[in-house]
């Protein structure tokens, strides 16, 4: 089994994993891009590292009973796509919390209203074999449990379900 967990930045994918209790071996992409040097640069208008998917998906390859969380999971062969989502005004406070400046947080802040992940999973994996979970105002221990829901197989797809579009 392979599940992705994706989602905009500051939608809680690391801090839900990390409270997950689950058989499966739960990897933190980002951190493997780090450690592993799959980048191929720096992007110097969003100050962030861009990421080698060609060298990760190789890294991935073969492993099963995997969990992996990015915001770039949804670009690998997974079983289940997990997409947490967050309102977009809670995604901005998250990620100022973070310090990123105002232009990243309202740049994430809009893809998330605008579905851009959500989408890209739909496009990947198919509707059959994507969940939405909704994070905004919820305990991360209340958002593992229903990663666990949909890892033991106890959730229906549910994309489509969540829209921030009023926010535009």
């Amino acid at each position: 089994m392979r599940v992705a967990v994706t989602g905009t930045p500051g939608t809680g994918k690391t801090t839900a994993t990390e409270c997950l209790d689950t058989d499966l071996d739960v990897l933190h992409l980002n951190d493997v891009i780090k450690d592993e040097g799959f980048s191929t640069g720096i992007d110097e208008d969003r100050g962030s590292l861009v990421a080698d998917l060609d060298k990760l998906s190789e890294w991935l390859d073969g492993r099963d009973d995997v969990l992996f969380e990015s915001h770039l999971a949804h670009h690998f062969e997974a079983d289940r796509v997990i997409v947490l989502r967050a309102h977009p005004e809670t995604i901005v406070e998250r990620l100022r919390e973070r310090g990123d400046d105002d232009s990243k947080a309202y740049e994430n802040a809009e893809s998330e209203a605008l579905d851009v992940i959500l989408g890209e999973s739909v496009e990947e994996h198919g509707m059959e074999s994507v969940y939405e979970i909704e994070t905004t105002d919820r305990d991360p221990d209340e958002v593992a449990s229903e990663i666990s829901a949909v890892v033991d197989g106890e959730r229906e797809p549910s994309a489509g379900t969540v829209s921030y579009i009023d926010w535009l």
